[in-house]
């Protein structure tokens, strides 16, 4: 199972996801409104749950940012369960 460890950032509305496995094969994807979800899977399934402004997937973590009237305490379960069900399907 895919270790998921949510750590803070300097901005209150942005939370860093270190995992225990790269999170992309690539140098890096980046998720936002208006792009492909064939582009990056794991960054569509996040920013569907909604709330969610930014996606960015680099090395072992994925830094994820929400809109500002959401709060983190209904997020953070839906995302780690998000990227856990994408690498352990």
């Amino acid at each position: 199972m895919t270790s998921v460890q949510p750590e803070p950032t300097p901005n209150p509305d942005a939370l860093k996801f270190t995992l225990d496995r790269p999170s992309t094969e690539r140098r890096n994807e980046t998720f936002r409104g208006g792009s492909d979800a064939a582009d990056s899977p794991l960054g569509a399934a996040i920013f569907a749950l909604g709330g969610v402004t930014n996606v960015f997937l680099v090395a072992n973590f994925v830094s994820v940012t929400k809109a500002p009237d959401v709060e983190w305490d209904d997020l953070v379960p839906r995302i780690t369960d998000t990227i856990t069900a994408h690498f352990d399907g």
